[in-house]
């Protein structure tokens, strides 16, 4: 079907679509609550695609399009960090429009558990940690990739998943214990 793209057939493409952009539209709405973002993403994916299929080396598509599409959300999210710094708030301060839910809408447990990640002390860890570390605390932990995925993704070999796995739990711990120092003992 992939050769079919590269040689520009529409109905290819169509029947390509049809097939992965459900599930790459569930996978990478876990990862961001805008879903605007994530249809950008979505159709960002599918024009790359178009455009590279005869780049395409033979591994499973489906794998292909996820590395494609986590790599362009990944983009697009540094983009919006980096276009605004936005202060820590705690979890209480957390709107509904912060998790990219419209004004009323009560966010589920799984969202407030990732602005948790996001805007709490642990977004505050995780920002600490260096990127490629980071990178792997996401991939295996948030969005649950095995081992394999998540080399796949990121593009590395397993073994340094494993290896940036382990440290990635290590330092968040650390700056955790610095943001939040034990409570002095005596009496009140």
């Amino acid at each position: 079907m992939l050769r079919a793209v590269a040689g520009g057939d529409p109905a290819a493409m169509a029947a390509l679509y049809d097939r992965h952009a459900g599930w790459l539209h569930a996978r990478l709405s876990r990862r961001c609550a805008d879903r605007e973002v994530v249809r950008e993403i979505l159709q960002d994916t599918f024009v790359t695609v178009w455009r590279s299929a005869s780049g395409h080396r033979g591994e499973e598509a489906g794998g292909w399009l996820w590395t494609i599409a986590a790599r362009r959300l990944v983009d697009a999210l540094r983009a919006q960090e980096r276009a605004a710094r936005v202060p820590l708030a705690p979890m209480d301060a957390v709107t509904a429009a912060d998790l990219g839910h419209e004004a009323g809408a009560a966010p589920s447990a799984e969202d407030r558990v990732l602005a948790g990640l996001e805007y709490g002390d642990v977004g505050t860890a995780l920002d600490r940690i260096s990127p490629e570390l980071r990178e792997v605390l996401r991939a295996t932990v948030v969005d649950g990739l095995s081992t394999r995925e998540a080399a796949r993704l990121l593009g590395i070999p397993e073994g340094t998943v494993k290896s940036r796995a382990r440290r990635a739990r290590a330092e968040p711990r650390s700056v955790l214990a610095q943001l939040t120092p034990a409570p002095l003992g005596g009496t009140a």
